[in-house]
């Protein structure tokens, strides 16, 4: 199975895409997809969508993972975010895909086993679950943290949260 996780940001989306290989998990591709401050909104939700549809189109998984909106304090900064996971939600969507959705914790959880494990921990852990060179920037590690769960989840079954959307 083919899994391409997503960690959404405006500036800075992180994401891996993961391929299971019996027990084996095997990262095919990672990283983050970046916007300048200086775009505008619309821009960078274009973006996006147009490198999210990419990854999709060169990669074909069969799922994407996503983290489950959180609270923020700040209502714009959670509008914005909002804005980024639809333009994700919309490429996956187009391309006919399920769509499932991970909270932090529970992706905390699948890769380190503490659902209040930092980034330095889960980049730690994420870089010896899949053998990486070296430890991925903190959005793809996050990316592929939610991927990591997403393949766990038919073995521990608490970790997801939702059915596909």
């Amino acid at each position: 199975m083919r899994i391409l996780g997503i960690d959404t940001s405006l500036r800075s989306t992180g994401y891996g895409v993961l391929e299971t290989q019996g027990s084996r998990l095997v990262a095919l591709d990672y990283g983050r997809i970046r916007n300048d401050a200086k775009l505008p909104l619309s821009e960078c939700l274009k973006n996006i969508y147009l490198k999210v549809c990419a990854l999709i189109t060169g990669y074909s998984p069969e799922v994407v993972a996503v983290e489950e909106v959180i609270y923020a304090k700040n209502a714009a900064t959670m509008l914005i975010l909002g804005e980024a996971r639809g333009a994700v939600i919309t490429a996956a969507t187009n391309a006919e895909l399920p769509i499932y959705e991970y909270e932090p914790r529970a992706m905390k959880r699948a890769v380190c086993g503490n659902g209040l494990a930092d980034k330095e921990q889960i980049q730690r852990m994420v870089k010896t679950l899949l053998n990486l060179p070296e430890l991925p920037q903190n959005d793809a590690a996050d990316a592929l943290g939610l991927a990591i769960a997403h393949a766990h989840q038919g073995r521990y079954a608490a970790i997801s949260t939702r059915e596909p959307i």
